[in-house]
């Protein structure tokens, strides 16, 4: 097969490589940038664990090719953390125990981060749906949701205390 060349920008660096038109974007991150985070489960875009961030929308990065994404953002699980200071949905996966084996974990963390970027006040059955779009074969999703409400539930107080300190400051 031939292969071409292709410019990706994921987590903010430039990766210059050389893929086949065929060469789905899950692929391409894992393979050739070298960013394992992204998980390949079903290959058909059904479980989720493949979930990255693509202009900031989540997609299922098996069922996209490589090619598709050039001249986008994409971003990955790795991207997340600053340094050694976990992403808030990281800390609450870890205090709630959501996480087993942790191999669909990738995939929800981008896909509710997403969720929270497009729609910082979704919450309930909202957030509830949108969970139900990954698969999980460990955890009952209990915990999952649990940590996913305790982020939704910070980030609603941290918004309601800004508002409460630019009223009292006005």
């Amino acid at each position: 097969m031939d292969t071409f060349p292709l410019e990706l920008r994921v987590n903010g660096t430039v990766h210059h490589v050389e893929v086949e038109h065929r060469k789905t974007l899950a692929d391409t991150i894992r393979e050739n940038c070298g960013l394992t985070g992204t998980h390949v489960g079903c290959e058909h875009g059904v479980c989720g664990a493949c979930t990255v961030l693509v202009d900031g929308q989540p997609v299922r990065s098996c069922l996209m090719f490589a090619h598709q994404a050039a001249n986008n953002d994409i971003r990955t699980v790795e991207a997340l953390a600053q340094g050694n200071t976990l992403h808030i949905l990281q800390t609450a996966f870890i205090e709630n125990h959501a996480l087993q084996c942790g191999f669909c974990t990738p995939g929800f963390l981008m896909l509710i981060v997403g969720a929270f970027e497009c729609d910082p006040d979704i919450a309930g059955n909202e957030l509830i749906d949108i969970l139900s779009s990954n698969l999980c074969r460990c955890t009952g999703y209990q915990n999952i949701v649990k940590a996913v409400r305790s982020v939704a539930d910070d980030l609603a107080a941290t918004r309601a205390a800004r508002t409460a300190n630019a009223r009292a400051d006005s």
